[in-house]
């Protein structure tokens, strides 16, 4: 593992450890473990996540992605965004590009530190969840943009107990084995929200979540009548921009938006991983 070479980025407040892998110098057997260690703050890099990119035939790349418990996810919605520029900057892709994930191929067009990405349509919307009243929510939905999002419509988001409400939600049993993202949104303007989330395998809130801000913009349409793009004003106070595409309760044709940060480019030592 000695003398790696990994890129650390940051998708509107979410950071990821990015690794050129396409030579297979960590083996899938290994990635888990190093994920782990990698990611955590204080003593390592530290990250919400680690990207490896991959060679894949039919498309530009493939990826991996590993929250930083080292549990694998099928999307992200930011680190896709990152994933994207770093391959256009280290000529693996060009700027419009597409590639290959667990939740199906995405496209994505790199504008200088921005970057779109076209996620997959969402499946398995769920509104108005049998769960017992843990706050004084609007309201409580499901939806999966590619990975799945419990969505809280809530008054207030500043003092609200996002730890512990996450967590419970997170592990209902409504959604075992694997668990669920849970966002906490209010409406703020026209086609402005502002939303927190709690995120699975961090397991604690992070700055943003780029699925979760879609999650929370569709849902918005649904409840509030927002039309696209909705513009998402992110815990770290950025601001994510989301269009999509309505029919009824169907939506398609959906775009994330947003800044990207290269944070550093370092090479590993061993001793990161001790």
């Amino acid at each position: 593992m000695k003398g790696i070479e990994f890129w650390k980025m940051s998708g509107s407040g979410n950071d990821f450890i990015i690794i050129d892998n396409r030579d297979g110098k960590i083996k899938e057997s290994e990635m888990k473990d190093f994920v782990r260690l990698i990611c955590r703050r204080k003593v390592s890099v530290g990250a919400d996540g680690v990207i490896f990119i991959e060679n894949e035939k039919e498309y530009d790349f493939s990826w991996r992605f590993f929250n930083s418990d080292g549990s694998e996810a099928e999307m992200c919605g930011n680190g896709s965004r990152c994933a994207a520029r770093f391959a256009y900057l280290n000529g693996i892709a060009p700027k419009r590009m597409r590639f290959k994930t667990l939740a199906g191929p995405i496209s994505a067009e790199v504008l200088g530190r921005r970057v779109k990405v076209l996620l997959s349509d969402p499946k398995d919307l769920r509104l108005d969840l049998p769960i017992e009243r843990l706050l004084d929510w609007e309201s409580i939905d499901f939806i999966n943009t590619g990975v799945p999002h419990v969505v809280i419509r809530i008054r207030d988001l500043k003092d609200i107990p996002i730890k512990e409400v996450g967590r419970k939600i997170r592990f209902h049993k409504l959604f075992s084995p694997d668990g669920t993202n849970v966002d906490f949104m209010r409406k703020i303007g026209k086609n402005l929200i502002e939303v927190r989330t709690y995120e699975r395998g961090v397991e604690d809130e992070t700055l943003a979540c780029g699925t979760g801000s879609i999650a929370c913009a569709l849902i918005s349409s649904l409840r509030d009548g927002c039309t696209s793009p909705v513009d998402v004003k992110t815990r770290g106070g950025e601001i994510l921009r989301i269009y999509f595409k309505k029919e009824g309760d169907h939506f398609s044709d959906i775009w994330l938006e947003g800044d990207t940060n290269i944070v550093y480019i370092g090479k590993l030592h061993k001793e990161a991983l001790l």
